[in-house]
């Protein structure tokens, strides 16, 4: 530039008067050309300058260049003078503008009908494209917005939408000025109800008007109401700017549920969401505790870089990241594999890897059952490429994976390096060195360790007591394995069970059957009743001949909802009695296990088949799903409090939805319950371990639940059935209370119930006919029932040989309250409806 200044300028000035030309021409493509200019621009002189064979022609190259970037766009300004001819909407607008800095798609995307078809809010916009300007320029905005990325590294799209002032009609704007007054003040049954009425004179365009109106205010859940409310009118023509702008809106308030519906009606339409969208419902995903949000956000994650074609922001890779990480339970290898993907976007997009990374992926692969070592030390030799010294937890992560191997040696190494780190030792160092002597044998080396653990942190960590005492037990210790548990006893730490459950596999190994039975009595006075351990004392007993006390343990089980009885214990329990020649209680676990859907074991399949031949029975197999009249029951009740059922489109299969809340104490408890009474008829994706049950789980899609979905959940939404007087036995109703109720601290039982007025005094009319009366309240669209006094001890006498033994304590009626009388104005329905 310094050696042929003249060259240069001349050739600044040729291309920044074909811009000043064009804009001239055309209001609408102005930020377009001027991007191209810009670009144009920057690239010429800077290759240019470097080479100086083409210094001398830069003059006659730049006029070319420029007379063709005329060319296209006096034929692209004309077109944008047609279309301006035809929306005179152009002329004085109000802009409702958002920016977000991320890219577009690629140009090369494929493009589908839906996205070549204008709607309102994209004319506004000038998102619209005619037939024409695909074929010459492809999609005319996301060039648009790729350019001005290239330049400015944002993308700007603005939202327009007309004044009142603009409408022709004054009665229009009359209407939509009460209906923006009105809209935000009612509940969403009332406002569907407002704006039916309206569906003669409502066009897309005033209620897209309502919609902004709604999300400038800050109604966005309102704006969303009436969006959905647009989409089941037969004039609805999809509208790309106003589903974004929408999704952002609700995904910027958390609001994840809403902001996928939008982001699905995107996807269903066959666009791809603007990268904002993403990443706004990747953000709103993280930032909520319910189950299974992490995993919404990871698939958001992969398409937006799959489908989208985007690069997220370092941000955004990095909060997925530490989520992987924080997370307790799940599958730890569906998290590696997510994890290795977001590594490998950062580094492949040239993107900074940070410490944390590393030494949070190093971790995920310790935690494997199988671990990669060669992965972790190619991840230590990129970590000490990249300037980053080991820290302590990447120093642990590897004790933890040479202690699964066994790699005492390594382990060692790995210790001495740890010490010489000089920042203290963690307790888990300690558990990994121990680990590693129990699989080479040497649990007396173990034992040294914990010791050294007691004196280094002035006192040993429940992993502590549970790792030693695992080890003393698996090697048949009996003697130190005893004297720890009793040490970990009179410490006071807890969970106690992890080494009870121990302590009795080994008494069941070795035969100590007295001793077995002493520490599960002991055992339930110190902790909360485990099936687990319930199971190896009903071994116990069958092992020893006492069958007798074997039924009561596992009648015990089959009754308390905590607890419950599994394929291992009915299979345990059915060997027994075969082997005993008790065929009568034999036959009866085995009517159990059909109706449950238990597999028999091979082996005592042998033996039942030869007895039932023997009395000429037919070996029946595994009964055709069908709901016992138990679950039928249950499900009544828990219906009543508030559980759904989704149906298909064309109602021929419906599926349950359970879920429970995890600030309640009874859901917490009833959970387990109700995943083992229904656990046939769940979806395989609901099958977990005990203490892995989430607090949303799904039933299959199955015709057997037509009938409740018919008479509860009709046309999708909650209602209580015309014959529910017939159905409110002492059974569903106990459930209905532990589901849907609560006990207040006056003594008195609440009752939630959601559905019509005229259904409500049903349930009301079943109660009275039971001789108890109740007090109903209205807020919003819920209804509560109330049984006061004498009233709720006589509900609490009819459900309590139906509630669960954990929670009768919980939910019983206070004593003092037995005796108030429920009398006067609480025995007449009095519903208050309340805004």
């Amino acid at each position: 530039q310094r050696r042929h200044p003249t060259a240069t300028r001349d050739a600044t000035m040729i291309v920044t008067g074909a811009c000043d030309f064009s804009s001239s021409l055309s209001v609408t493509s102005s930020s377009f050309s001027s991007a191209i200019s810009v670009s144009v621009t920057a690239f010429n002189i800077s290759s240019l300058s470097s080479n100086p064979k083409f210094i001398n022609s830069s003059s006659t190259l730049f006029r070319s260049l420029s007379f063709s970037l005329i060319h296209h766009r006096i034929s692209y300004s004309c077109r944008s003078l047609r279309r301006l001819s035809s929306h005179t909407v152009h002329r004085n607008k109000t802009q409702f503008v958002s920016k977000s800095s991320t890219p577009t798609p690629p140009l090369s995307t494929a493009k589908s009908t839906a996205q070549r078809t204008g709607t309102f809010v994209e004319h506004l916009t000038g998102i619209t494209e005619s037939e024409d300007e695909t074929n010459e320029f492809g999609d005319v905005e996301s060039a648009r917005n790729d350019i001005r990325n290239v330049v400015t590294g944002r993308v700007e799209t603005e939202f327009e939408v007309r004044e009142l002032e603009e409408l022709p009609e004054e009665w229009r704007r009359s209407k939509l000025a009460w209906l923006c007054k009105e809209v935000p003040t009612h509940k969403a049954v009332t406002l569907v109800r407002l704006l039916n009425a309206q569906k003669k004179w409502v066009r897309q365009e005033d209620a897209t008007y309502i919609a902004v109106h709604c999300m400038r205010i800050r109604e966005n859940e309102t704006g969303f109401r009436v969006y959905r409310w647009m989409t089941q009118q037969n004039w609805y023509r999809f509208d790309f700017g106003l589903a974004t702008k929408l999704a952002d809106f609700l995904g910027k308030e958390r609001k994840f549920t809403k902001c996928r519906e939008v982001f699905d009606d995107i996807l269903n339409q066959g666009r791809v969401p603007r990268e904002s969208t993403f990443h706004i419902l990747v953000v709103a995903y993280l930032s909520s505790s319910v189950e299974g949000c992490l995993e919404e956000a990871c698939r958001v994650y992969n398409r937006m870089i799959q489908l989208g074609g985007y690069q997220p922001r370092l941000s955004l890779h990095n909060s997925l990241f530490r989520a992987l990480l924080s997370k307790q339970g799940g599958v730890l290898n569906d998290h590696l594999k997510q994890a290795e993907f977001i590594f490998h976007n950062v580094v492949i997009t040239g993107l900074e890897v940070q410490k944390d990374i590393y030494s949070g992926l190093i971790w995920l692969h310790s935690c494997q059952d199988d671990v990669d070592i060669d992965r972790i030390n190619s991840l230590r030799e990129e970590m000490m490429k990249a300037g980053f010294q080991e820290s302590k937890e990447v120093v642990v992560s590897l004790l933890r994976a040479y202690a699964k191997e066994g790699g005492v040696e390594e382990v060692e190494r790995t210790w001495l390096e740890l010490l010489s780190l000089d920042c203290g030792i963690p307790s888990q160092a300690f558990v990994y060195k121990m680990e590693a002597y129990s699989k080479v044998g040497d649990f007396a080396k173990a034992l040294k360790i914990f010791r050294e653990m007691e004196k280094h942190l002035g006192g040993a960590t429940v992993t502590g007591y549970h790792k030693i005492i695992e080890v003393l037990c698996k090697f048949q210790q009996v003697e130190y394995a005893e004297s720890l548990l009793k040490e970990f006893v009179e410490s006071g730490k807890k969970p106690l069970l992890p080494s009870y459950i121990e302590i009795a596999k080994m008494y069941f190994d070795l035969g100590l059957y007295e001793k077995l039975e002493m520490a599960f009595i002991e055992c339930l006075k110190k902790c909360q009743p485990s099936q687990t351990i319930y199971n190896i004392y009903l071994d116990s007993l069958v092992k020893i001949g006492n069958l007798e006390k074997a039924g009561d343990v596992f009648d015990e089980m089959k009754n308390n909802g905590t607890i419950n009885v599994n394929a291992i214990s009915c299979n345990t329990l059915l060997k027994g009695y075969l082997d005993s020649g008790k065929q009568v209680q034999a036959e009866r676990i085995y009517d159990l296990m059909r109706l449950k859907k238990y597999e028999i074991e091979p082996p005592v399949m042998e033996k039942l088949d030869y007895i039932l031949m023997l009395k000429r029975k037919e070996v029946k197999r595994p009964l055709s799903m069908k709901l016992s009249k138990e679950q039928r029951e249950i499900l009544v009740g828990l219906l009543l409090g508030g559980l759904q059922i989704e149906s298909d489109k064309e109602k021929k299969s419906h599926m349950v939805k359970f879920e429970f809340r995890e600030t309640s104490q009874a859901h917490l408890i009833l959970r387990q319950h109700i995943h083992d009474q229904f656990r046939e008829w769940l979806h395989p994706l609901s099958e977990f371990e005990e203490d892995m049950i989430p607090f949303e789980f799904y039933s299959i899609s199955h015709s057997f639940f037509g009938f409740y979905a018919d008479n509860f959940w009709p046309k999708g939404q909650p209602e209580i059935p015309k014959l529910i007087h017939r159905w409110l036995s002492p059974h569903s109703l106990a459930y209905w209370y532990m589901y849907g109720g609560f006990k207040t601290s006056q003594g008195d039982i609440i009752l939630r119930l959601k559905g019509s007025l005229e259904g409500v005094e049903k349930v009301v009319k079943a109660l009275r006919g039971k001789s108890m009366e109740c007090r109903v309240k209205k807020k919003g669209k819920v209804f509560w029932i109330g049984l006061q006094g004498t009233n709720s001890a006589l509900f609490w006498k009819l459900i309590e040989p139906y509630v669960l033994e954990d929670l009768k304590d919980h939910l019983k009626p206070a004593s003092e309250s037995m005796g108030n009388d429920g009398e006067g104005e609480d025995q007449r329905i009095n519903v208050e409806s309340s805004s």
